[in-house]
């Protein structure tokens, strides 16, 4: 996963949109005009495979003003290629929010395994707002302005303002008819719409990230319409939004204490001391040299906060050694080296990871540069690219802000907040308790999504996830109550299923998609640490 330059009930609906009503004949004949209509499919590109199909559906722009202005809807498919076990349509989604789905069916098309494979039409679809699905923007934020956030100083904290103030403005007057209506809650009402268009009674769903609180959600406004449903690196609902950013705070600190230790034994590869106390002073020392005077690293001025700026890192230990090591020694050059002619190669850790998802692979301080943690990413789908350049950004702070009235809206609790969280968690949580655009977003149209119905789904996690984090993915799956916990001890990155072909979680997944049948308790796997790369601990 990339970073991300970097996430409301209503009495108006229509009944035939109410969860849990089973329709009728008479009930049938006021059915609404979007739930009537049928996808049009076509290849989506000449590049791609024939079997790869796209087609575009309305939403609502406003399901309570069903007859009024709609959304595109873009939609992608690839068939099971064995009618004769297909059970259905299993629903796509990447995660975000901000991401693109349309590519996800070609993803995990030659990824699932064949009897998984030949059960479903696997589906995707831009989430409105998103990419070929009517996109929004905000009028082309800068690098800063798509961040979600700095460092808290007293003496910057007017500019912090100012920064969340500015980007809450500008979304507003560049989309603010259409971003109250960017929300979860929409997104699972279109969900809906597309299994209506399919077809389909109900609909099975594999969600990432983001993806696990839209089906959560899914399944709480759609129970009867809920089938098997896999929710992969889970949004806490109980921490919607605000907690979900500083959980990467309180997330980072045993990430940060498990590599110090992991450093600490490899010392020879590394160098940055022989105990986890050691590695933690070289650590701290260099944030503190960085803030003195900025460190030159192949032509960047690293500051103390830009290191601190992305504590995704520490989850990965190979790479946060390489981190730490390569700015120690800039640290200590007496004159900076020229900058390098060449970006990292197909060769290097990481790479190939990065590519297969359509991401260029990232420079050692890439990870360090851009004040986010790295966050979900597709590239845009088959058509023309015509979703604006901060159309990520802009949807992000949408849902983020819009799912929700929980964000404070004095600026002095940030500050305050923010100050605390510098002592308490000091890798990250000045960073994700700062303020935020949401302290000036709109008031929300809807309550945020209560969890309270029964649901019957699989939950997945890695024990070491940067961006869902292992207390937030154990939220998830005690808020739902009947759902089962596949967790992989020892397994590192954002995305447990089909990580890897060796991954842990593929096989209970695999059967529960394949059967229906959840496990009969939680399951723990095991994937093994990464050893030691005494090779690639010096290049990369």
């Amino acid at each position: 996963m990339k970073r991300l330059a970097p996430l409301l009930a209503t009495a108006g609906l229509l009944a035939t949109a109410l969860p849990g009503l089973v329709a009728s004949p008479a009930s049938a004949a006021r059915t609404p005009e979007y739930l009537r209509q049928k996808p049009a499919w076509h290849r989506c590109s000449a590049d791609r495979p024939a079997a790869y199909e796209c087609a575009t559906l309305k939403v609502p722009l406003d399901y309570q003003r069903p007859e009024g202005r709609t959304l595109d809807l873009a939609i992608s498919r690839m068939k099971s290629e064995d009618p004769a076990k297909r059970r259905g349509v299993l629903l796509l989604n990447p995660g975000g929010p901000g991401a693109s789905g349309l590519l996800r069916p070609l993803r995990m098309n030659d990824k699932m395994a064949k009897d998984v494979r030949d059960r479903y039409d696997l589906v995707g679809f831009d989430p409105r707002g998103v990419g070929e699905s009517s996109p929004i923007g905000c009028g082309g934020l800068n690098e800063v302005e798509r961040g979600v956030g700095k460092a808290y100083r007293p003496e910057t904290f007017a500019s912090d303002v100012a920064w969340a103030r500015g980007i809450a403005d500008k979304c507003r007057e560049k989309s603010g008819d259409v971003i109250p209506y960017i929300t979860t809650r929409n997104t699972a009402r279109d969900m809906d719409v597309i299994r209506a268009a399919l077809g389909e009674r109900t609909v099975s769903y594999l969600g990432y990230s983001y993806g696990t609180y839209l089906g959560t959600v899914y399944a709480q406004m759609f129970p009867e319409r809920t089938d098997r449903f896999v929710l992969d690196s889970g949004i806490d609902p109980q921490r919607v939004w605000r907690g979900m950013i500083q959980v990467w705070g309180t997330g980072a600190e045993p990430a940060f204490e498990r590599w110090t230790r992991w450093a600490a034994e490899r010392s020879d590869t590394y160098g940055l001391g022989t105990t986890p106390e050691a590695v933690s002073a070289t650590f701290w020392a260099l944030v503190a040299r960085a803030d003195r005077e900025p460190i030159d690293h192949y032509g960047q001025k690293v500051t103390g906060d830009d290191i601190r700026s992305d504590p995704a890192l520490f989850f990965s230990l190979k790479e946060a050694s390489f981190v730490v090591k390569v700015l120690k020694a800039s640290s200590e050059r007496p004159t900076p080296p020229p900058t390098p002619a060449e970006p990292p190669t197909a060769a290097e850790p990481g790479a190939k990871e990065s590519a297969e998802k359509g991401a260029v692979p990232r420079a050692p301080l890439a990870g360090i540069r851009s004040g986010a943690p790295r966050a979900d990413a597709e590239p845009s789908g088959p058509g023309p690219d015509s979703a604006p350049g901060d159309n990520a950004s802009a949807v992000y702070w949408s849902v983020v802000c819009g799912d929700t009235d929980a964000w404070p809206r004095d600026p002095q609790q940030y500050a305050r907040e923010a100050a605390r969280d510098k002592v308490e968690h000091p890798l990250y949580g000045d960073f994700a308790s700062n303020i935020k655009p949401c302290a000036f977003w709109q008031r929300p149209l809807e309550a945020v999504t209560p969890i309270k119905t029964r649901a019957a789904v699989l939950t997945v996690q890695n024990e070491w996830d940067p961006l869902t984090p292992l207390a937030s993915g154990q939220g998830l799956h005690q808020v739902l109550r009947g759902s089962r916990m596949v967790l992989g001890l020892g397994a590192e990155g954002h995305g447990a299923y089909l990580a890897s072909p060796t991954a842990c979680a593929n096989i209970p997944v695999d059967a529960y998609l394949s059967t229906g049948r959840l496990p009969a308790k939680d399951v723990t796997c095991h994937n093994p640490p990464p050893a030691p790369d005494p090779e690639g601990a010096g290049a990369r």
